[in-house]
């Protein structure tokens, strides 16, 4: 099956023009706010510092305040408590948590605890970690983090666990997944708005050249334009493809892939068309059927909450038709229910 028959057969709705992501702040454009978690107001570090130790200490641990005080506040201010934590108690707050917290409570609190940096070096290293790689994981954080970010992640997983990024995903994947790996590490992606209409065309030819007016498909073509091109240019040149090819564009190529190179071209280019969307569907699929992937649950609900998680729910609505929060209530239950409905925002 084409990879983009898949794609437009599976994600679930037409993508329109963007709106206006800026607003006015003292006369100056800054882009609009789509995360459910923001600054606590009148934010005091050693008050919540105490407060948390409090309700560590105490008989019963009382988990709602510890989870009140874990969503409302950012990460930035989060960092701060644990310094303070730390210098005041001499012990470490993710410790004590893991201490008193159990099953999935405890692993979204730690979460909530690391900065975003650290949780996505954690993320790509606990997928590269142990028996089998998880593919998907790995495209999911190299495909959606900006080129900086993932600058910033290769540092880090260095400091962190003392060799290259690169390295372990040359040692854990191969062929052209292991291309397309390190083409995002590169962090070459175009991350602006400009869409150029020859350059769309000539991406398109080079596409169809590639995909099917050969006989052998030239993976490595794919991989240059699907991982360097902005959103923008990549749905222009959908747009040409469709003018060079005999077929219309849900039925653009016929592809004979499989495997990892064929999912994560999938959801690179799911993720250049409507990133919420893509983790919409990505939190549908872990609630969907017998049982719970709680992993996915936690992993991208941390790290989009001060991203675009408010998009991520009103996609969830629109894909569904039922909200996030409805099938989280089906699927999940206790404090940990409470502290991703919480992670959410209003319902």
């Amino acid at each position: 099956m084409s990879f983009f028959r898949k794609f437009f057969k599976d994600v679930i709705r037409k993508k329109t023009d963007p709106e206006d992501d800026t607003v006015n702040v003292k006369g100056k454009p800054k882009p609009k706010y789509y995360g459910t978690v923001a600054p606590y107001p009148n934010f005091n570090a050693s008050r919540d510092a105490s407060t948390l130790q409090s309700a560590i200490e105490s008989k019963d641990v009382d988990e709602d305040v510890i989870i009140a005080i874990l969503v409302k506040r950012n990460s930035e201010q989060r960092q701060k408590i644990k310094v303070v934590y730390e210098a005041s108690t001499g012990k470490r707050l993710d410790k004590d948590l893991a201490s008193v917290l159990r099953s999935d409570l405890e692993d979204v609190s730690l979460a909530l605890l690391m900065d975003p940096i650290h949780f996505d070096a954690y993320l790509l290293r606990k997928a590269t970690k142990g028996f089998g790689t998880h593919e998907d994981i790995l495209v999911e954080i190299l495909a959606t983090r900006s080129n900086q970010t993932i600058r910033e992640i290769k540092r880090v997983f260095k400091e962190e666990y003392e060799t290259d990024l690169e390295k372990v995903i040359e040692d854990e994947t191969s062929g052209d997944f292991t291309s397309a790996l390190l083409a995002m590490l590169e962090a070459n992606k175009d991350e602006g708005k400009e869409v150029d209409t020859n350059l769309a065309r000539k991406d398109a030819e080079i596409l169809f050249e590639a995909g099917e007016n050969t006989k052998g498909i030239n993976i490595s073509a794919f991989i240059d334009i699907l991982t360097k091109r902005n959103a923008k240019q990549l749905a222009k040149m959908f747009q040409h493809y469709a003018t060079v090819s005999d077929v219309t564009l849900p039925k653009a190529l016929d592809m004979e892939l499989k495997g990892d190179i064929e999912d994560c071209l999938i959801d690179i280019v799911k993720c250049s068309w409507n990133t919420p969307a893509f983790f919409a569907e990505k939190l549908h699929l872990a609630m969907k059927g017998h049982g719970t992937c709680d992993d996915t649950l936690i992993r991208v609900l941390v790290s989009r909450s001060e991203v675009d998680l408010k998009k991520i729910v009103e996609e969830y609505r629109a894909m569904y038709d039922f909200s996030l929060q409805e099938d989280i209530l089906k699927d999940t239950k206790g404090h940990y229910e409470k502290i991703l409905l919480q992670l959410c925002g209003p319902h």
